[in-house]
């Protein structure tokens, strides 16, 4: 599939890569230009066009959002540790005992690659990771 379109955001390129496609052009692209990626795609080659690389390149280069790879209970703590609540009190409310809470605190500061309650607090209102 050969993706032609006037977008060049990354994640719109990513989403017609992942869905198969294996060219992305721009629609200004010239006939000869459109040529030669049919016949790339058709030998299996990937043809992206500069704008699409420098997008994806760009992208690639930034770092990831913190949180996401956080699990749904860690989002739970880690909102209820910026509600200020210590662990036995997430526990409570959460109805888990302290230790599991203890043990999801240290994987939200591990994921998070923090050291304190405090810092995860800051970092999650920073970046919205929690409402």
């Amino acid at each position: 599939m050969i993706a032609l379109t006037s977008f060049k955001e990354a994640t719109l390129i990513k989403n017609a890569l992942e869905a198969g496609a294996i060219a992305y052009l721009l629609k200004d692209v010239s006939a000869d230009e459109q040529l030669r990626a049919i016949h790339a795609a058709h030998a299996g080659r990937a043809t992206l066009s500069p704008e699409a690389a420098q997008a994806l390149v760009e992208t690639a280069n930034q770092s990831p959002t913190p949180g996401l790879d956080l699990t749904e209970r860690e989002r739970e703590v880690l909102a209820l540790m910026v509600e200020g609540l210590n662990n036995t009190q997430i526990a409570g409310r959460l109805t888990v005992s302290p230790s599991t809470i203890k043990s999801h605190v240290s994987n939200v500061l591990s994921k998070l690659g923090i050291a304190s309650r405090t810092e995860a607090v800051s970092l999650a209102l920073r970046n919205r990771i929690v409402s």
